[in-house]
């Protein structure tokens, strides 16, 4: 099973040598897949579950904030691994962070 999340940040990264050294955001869009095996109920686990972990544990930390206050270096890459630190206890098996509609960061378990 897999779910997208939205979400609008800004940040900067001052050792870019371009427009990126100044604060910007971004309309970022979280894709989480979970796999495993099926329980009782026939499922991995529900949508519900799901997304109430990840709304808490990044979503309501990450929306509408300035990332550089959360993460030192925040590339597309370095929240995705922190992405994937938040979400650790689920069963994730990819997480891609889409930073702009033409590019994203893609981790696999």
């Amino acid at each position: 099973m897999q779910r997208r999340y939205d979400f609008e940040a800004a940040h900067t990264l001052p050792w870019h040598a371009g427009k990126c050294s100044r604060p910007h955001g971004h309309s970022y869009r979280l894709e989480v897949r979970v796999e495993g095996p099926l329980d009782q109920r026939g499922v991995v686990m529900e949508f519900d579950e799901l997304d109430s972990v990840v709304e808490s544990q990044v979503i309501e930390r990450l929306d509408h904030t300035d990332l550089n206050a959360t993460l030192p270096n925040p590339t597309a890459e370095n929240v995705a691994l922190w992405v994937a630190e938040q979400l650790a206890g689920l069963p994730w098996s990819v997480i891609e962070l889409w930073e702009t509609a033409a590019g994203s960061v893609r981790i696999e378990r």
